[in-house]
């Protein structure tokens, strides 16, 4: 196999639950809980060049906000809990399932761009 062939990189899925490099497969991608890293520390990718953008916050509150209703109103119909014990559960299961979730959705979608070699679009200029 040639040098200048790329390889593929790790699994999208891993990439988003692992932190992994798109290209190496170094766990450099996050530098903070969900924010990415400037670029990987061993092959040097620049992560700044893909554009991930809110989407995925967006979509995740909805889609996990949702789920988390259902679950309460589920409880509060079942067992009849005080308020402040919805409070003590549902707060950081949501606050957790949405950072989790944001840190596989980022990354996955980072992967994703890394790999279709995504780029913005551009028009083509034609002269008459």
């Amino acid at each position: 196999m040639a040098d200048d062939v790329e390889r593929p990189g790790p699994p999208v899925g891993a990439v988003g639950l692992k932190g992994l490099c798109p290209r190496c497969g170094a766990p450099t991608l996050f530098a903070g809980w969900a924010r990415f890293a400037n670029r990987c520390g061993r092959c040097g990718l620049d992560y700044e060049q893909f554009n991930v953008g809110d989407g995925p916050a967006a979509f995740l509150t909805l889609i996990i906000g949702t789920i988390i209703t259902a679950l309460a109103i589920g409880l509060d119909l079942t067992l009849h809990p005080p308020l402040w014990l919805h409070m003590l559960i549902w707060v950081p299961v949501t606050a957790a399932g949405v950072v989790y979730a944001l840190r596989l959705a980022k990354g996955a979608l980072l992967a994703a761009e890394y790999r279709s070699a995504a780029s913005e679009g551009r028009i083509r200029q034609t002269t008459p």
